[in-house]
């Protein structure tokens, strides 16, 4: 297996201020640095980094300034994040646009893997046939993703219409897409991670990794929260899944390449 991490620590996750009113734009972005983000990731001696969609298009007239920062640096874009509102039938041809541009960088910029998070609940609440209108449009995600060479992955997240276990469930049978376990949002919406991975093992295209703990609540660097890693990744061992590991924190108070190094060196316990 090897190790890659997610550059959202350096500034956060945001959507991009064009995407309010038009929703072909309305990809994911961290303010942060990338070129910082990638040299402090390959210093901490990870190989790979995601990025979200939104930082290639900051990138997409100026390809080879970014191919330069991670060539230098000695790591390699291995997947890129992004999402959509997948049960609106009017605005679903714009969402499958942004997600085609995002697939499209993503292969030019050489990652192998397009993750796909989330999806919208409606304010009235999320319908049974919620559920069959996003297997339907994640599959369409698929085939847009194997178009450019990339294989695709679905990550459960909090606050979306996927974030406990009866809905990961739901999903499950209603699309072909793969399935990427996130550890601590797993366990925030309810779930074992390490039941989850063991449940789903033949799905797992794609890792994130990360620590959590409940109360106060928080995402942590790995080792220090709550979740039993030692058996995750036994769960992981166990599936056919021999990949990537990509280690994310969402949000960290201090700095973010001292969290990327407490992670590393926990795992480095673990492998």
């Amino acid at each position: 297996m090897k190790l890659g991490y997610c550059s959202i620590t350096w500034g956060g996750v945001v959507g991009h201020p064009q995407g309010v009113t038009s929703v072909k734009d309305l990809f994911y972005m961290t303010h942060g640095s990338m070129r910082d983000a990638v040299r402090d990731i390959a210093a901490v001696g990870y190989e790979g980094v995601e990025m979200f969609d939104g930082n290639l298009v900051e990138y997409a007239d100026k390809p080879e300034e970014l191919k330069e920062i991670l060539s230098s640096n000695g790591v390699v874009l291995t997947s890129v994040y992004t999402g959509a509102n997948f049960i609106y039938a009017d605005i679903l041809p714009d969402e499958m646009h942004r997600i085609q541009k995002a697939a499209e960088l993503a292969a030019n910029f050489g990652a192998e893997r397009l993750v796909v998070g989330g999806g919208a609940r409606r304010a009235a609440g999320t319908t049974e046939q919620d559920y069959y209108l996003l297997g339907q449009a994640l599959d369409r995600v698929a085939d847009i993703a194997e178009s450019f060479g990339l294989s695709a992955s679905y990550h459960p997240h909090l606050s979306t219409i996927v974030e406990s276990p009866d809905e990961l469930e739901k999903l499950m049978p209603l699309t072909r897409i793969g399935f990427c376990p996130d550890t601590a949002h797993l366990a925030a919406g309810g779930a074992d991670p390490a039941a989850v991975i063991r449940k789903y093992s033949d799905r797992i295209q794609h890792v994130h990794l990360k620590d959590f703990q409940q109360d106060p609540f928080n995402f942590l660097p790995l080792g220090e929260g709550e979740l039993d890693f030692p058996d995750i990744i036994a769960a992981i061992r166990e599936s056919a899944y021999d990949s990537w590991l990509m280690v994310e924190l969402d949000n960290y108070d201090g700095d973010p390449a001292e969290a990327a190094k407490i992670s590393k060196n926990y795992l480095e316990t673990l492998l």
